[in-house]
């Protein structure tokens, strides 16, 4: 079993063709299944099942999958180590988000980094913060800023960087706008625009409404916090959103925001990496630099 074996065995995972595997990795066909097989009789069993022209990862394929994406990502680590002391410390950093730190927070982080770290290019991936965590378990990004619950993960070293709190969200038209504090019973009949599911907004909502014995009407589920600020300017719902996404429509006039009743805060914006892991160079840069930055107070994104 070696990393070319390895590396064809992934990329085929999820390309599930021969032909796109070859393409991605410049090999010809016949090298590509020249790797497979000989992995397969090395290792004893079969790892995908061919229908047609293509593949489908077998049990014992899909429980080998996370090692070799493991052992492939530290030989990029261990390239990428070497590379540092040639290049004294260019290097990519590859950071994931979710959309709140990604939008509001994460910006002018970023440009002060760059700014001390010129040969460090980041690469930003921006997904929910359950997908993030998953990628950061599975080596597919270094560091991750994500807004979470307050709740511990296995295996992530977790570092509230600042408080993320949910707002509830009105029209300026709406007949609660009027009202400085909103209660449970003000709600019962109200139509609500939420967060699809997977997201923590999602979970903390659902998690406030049922303490609180508030059974809520729906209106819509969306993925995208501008697209819920817009359609609750259109008094389409009421919106739960966090505050720091909403600052400057507030400033603006152009929503209400009130506290929701009964609601304890246990979301934060997040720094997240792997617990024990030895990062690369530039996570680890950006990792000192993001802690010492909140700390010191440095910005006020």
């Amino acid at each position: 079993m070696n990393l070319q074996q390895l590396r064809v065995f992934v990329t085929l995972a999820r390309k599930r063709s021969l032909t796109a595997v070859a393409a991605e990795l410049h090999l010809r066909q016949p090298t590509v299944s020249f790797h497979v097989k000989k992995l397969e009789e090395e290792l004893g069993v079969a790892l995908f099942q061919r229908k047609n022209r293509y593949f489908r990862l077998t049990d014992a394929g899909e429980d080998l999958l996370p090692y070799a994406r493991r052992m492939i990502a530290l030989e990029e680590e261990a390239e990428q180590r070497m590379k540092e002391y040639r290049e004294q410390g260019r290097g990519k950093l590859k950071i994931g988000a979710s959309y709140t730190p990604a939008t509001y927070f994460l910006p002018t982080y970023l440009e002060s980094f760059q700014k001390q770290f010129p040969n460090i290019l980041p690469l930003l991936t921006v997904k929910k913060a359950g997908t993030i965590l998953e990628m950061l378990k599975e080596y597919e990004v270094d560091v991750a800023v994500i807004s979470l619950s307050d709740e511990k993960r296995e295996g992530m070293e977790i570092i509230p960087l600042i408080e993320d709190e949910l707002k509830l969200l009105l029209s300026t038209q709406h007949p609660l706008a009027e009202k400085e504090k909103i209660t449970i019973e003000d709600l019962q009949d109200e139509s609500f625009l939420i967060h699809e599911k997977g997201s923590t907004s999602r979970e903390l909502s659902e998690a406030w409404a049922k303490e609180n014995g508030l059974q809520w009407n729906v209106r819509m589920e969306l993925g995208a916090i501008e697209t819920i600020k817009e359609s609750v300017k259109h008094n389409i719902g009421i919106g739960i959103l966090p505050k720091r996404s909403v600052e400057r429509d507030i400033a603006l006039g152009e929503l209400v925001m009130r506290d929701l009743p009964g609601y304890v805060n246990r979301r934060y914006i997040s720094l997240a990496y792997r617990k024990g892991d030895e990062t690369v160079f530039p996570a680890k840069k950006f990792i000192e630099f993001l802690k010492k930055s909140v700390e010191n107070g440095t910005f006020s994104p």
